[in-house]
């Protein structure tokens, strides 16, 4: 961790509520990135306009979020695409609005119409699927703050091969990742999934995610806090060319 920025602390608050969640954000983007500045974020105007054309309200906290740091595509859409409030739509069943897309089309992250009403709603995904039929909304996050910091945290980890690495774990991975880094205080999720979950762990100024055993992602504050998390997590690192 870094004296400037105690992010396991920081997170702890982040996950407690609207406020701790920008806090940490604004923290997490003056230390792992570039701090958030005016005109980072879309204007009042701006979500005013869209729930004029989409004929509903937008939660307290999506305004919150797009107002700080909305328009900070490196904080939110390296990899997904959070939706600007122009992109903004109501999907064809009518059920919920949808704020992010997978960078595939895979899936879609939204917010239930029916809990629009909500300063902080639960977020829930639908996955893509060939049986159109078999689609649901399905649950992701308890809070929309919650999720937003979860966005930032997960697109820190496709911000440049430099930073970043995804490994392949074998039988010894994991274990080497809970003996070498520090679980971080954010809640299992999706919350649909009983046994497959995502943790997030934080080495020496390295951020870790363990996708359920089936991937590692880590990123590290230097080029030299990645190889250090290399090391001590040897393995078939996909940007090692070392």
């Amino acid at each position: 961790m870094t004296q400037e920025f105690e992010l396991a602390a920081s997170l702890a608050r982040g996950v407690e509520g609207r406020s701790g969640a920008w806090g940490f954000i604004q923290g997490f983007a003056a230390h792992w990135a570039e701090a958030l500045e005016s005109g980072d974020g879309w204007t009042e105007a701006d979500l005013d306009a869209a729930e004029e054309r989409l004929g509903v309200r937008l939660p307290v906290a999506l305004r919150e979020a797009y107002l700080l740091f909305g328009r900070r595509r490196d904080l939110t859409s390296n990899h997904d695409v959070l939706l600007g409030p122009a992109e903004l739509y109501v999907d064809d069943a009518k059920e919920a609005l949808v704020f992010r897309d997978e960078n595939q089309g895979a899936a879609s992250w939204g917010i239930l119409l029916d809990n629009l009403q909500d300063d902080d709603p639960a977020v829930f995904i639908r996955p893509d699927l060939a049986d159109k039929s078999a689609e649901r909304w399905e649950e992701w996050l308890e809070r929309l703050s919650l999720c937003f910091v979860e966005i930032v945290l997960s697109e820190s980890l496709r911000s440049g091969e430099e930073l970043c690495d995804f490994l392949d774990p074998d039988d010894d991975s994991i274990g080497l990742l809970e003996e070498n880094a520090v679980r971080l205080p954010f809640p299992a999720y999706p919350i649909s999934e009983e046994e497959h979950t995502v943790r997030w762990f934080l080495g020496q100024d390295v951020l870790l995610r363990d996708d359920d055993g089936m991937a590692i992602l880590a990123r590290g504050r230097t080029a030299e806090d990645l190889d250090r998390v290399r090391d001590l997590i040897p393995g078939d690192w996909l940007n090692d060319y070392r």
